[in-house]
């Protein structure tokens, strides 16, 4: 677990009983997934995820605990009641809102991104199929790569070789070892990557259902909801949500206003 203090703002937000009573906002989040959680040079953590929250606990009065779980374990966790809150950017799939609510902050689609001598061959339609290509186990990727895979074959092209892993900085090692062709990953993160790698990966055309994304809490929980939305929205309000976005190149991902998700028909597209 790693702590990092936060100070008292003018701001009155609503508490969640376990803020009141520990004088923590405490959050499970992944280790390394940039733009959204990673290690800086100087051993820091940052990230739009990591800082968000950061600030938000400023809001609160309250200290951020951060425990670290890899992302497949997140909506088991919730819904075994291990914690409350997993600060992380979930799509609100119907099978994850049978367990967990969300709190929508930003939005994003999927893409492809592979090492910058492969792409040449993502080029046009059905560009990944016959690829070997990796996801994050549970994630979004994961679904999106099953049903491009069944269209592949729909259409009498061979299948994707799907290849799950447990964080993306795998994923990023398994395709610049040759082990897989491809990432299939968040936008935002993959043109991260590719800036900050400089082409070390490139995103190749196709992008896949872009959706808001969210926090992801227990279902029903609506303390804990009305917490997060008000203090991302004050976030919003007084800048420092731009800021954060800004500093990373996410302006593009930004939403107008966060809200809370416990069934399909609330997600705003």
């Amino acid at each position: 677990m790693v702590a990092i203090a936060g100070t008292l703002a003018a701001a009155e937000l609503p508490k969640s009983a376990e803020v009141k009573d520990t004088g923590k906002l405490i959050i499970a989040n992944t280790l390394e997934y940039a733009p959204f959680e990673f290690i800086d040079e100087n051993g820091k953590q940052v990230g739009i995820n990591i800082e968000l929250a950061q600030e938000t606990a400023k809001l609160l009065g309250a200290e951020l605990e951060v425990t670290r779980i890899p992302f497949p374990s997140m909506v088991p966790g919730l819904a075994a009641g291990r914690f409350k809150v997993a600060w992380e950017t979930f799509a609100a799939t119907d099978d994850r809102l049978k367990q967990v609510d969300f709190v929508m902050f930003i939005k994003s689609g999927i893409v492809a991104s592979t090492t910058a001598d492969k792409a040449s061959q993502f080029q046009g339609e059905n560009n990944l199929c016959g690829k070997r290509v990796g996801v994050i186990g549970g994630a979004v990727s994961d679904f999106i790569a099953d049903r491009l895979s069944g269209e592949c074959k729909e259409k009498g092209l061979p299948e994707i070789a799907k290849s799950i892993f447990p964080e993306g900085k795998d994923i990023i090692q398994a395709a610049l070892s040759d082990r897989i062709d491809a990432r299939l990953d968040d936008a935002t993160a993959s043109g991260y990557f590719e800036v900050t790698s400089k082409g070390q990966m490139v995103v190749v055309p196709g992008l896949y259902d872009v959706a808001p994304l969210g926090i992801a809490i227990p279902k029903g929980d609506k303390e804990t909801a009305d917490m997060l939305a008000a203090g991302v929205n004050e976030l919003i309000k007084n800048g420092t949500y731009k800021t954060i976005m800004a500093k990373y190149g996410m302006t593009s991902a930004m939403i107008d206003e966060a809200y809370v998700v416990d069934s399909a028909d609330k997600i705003r597209k």
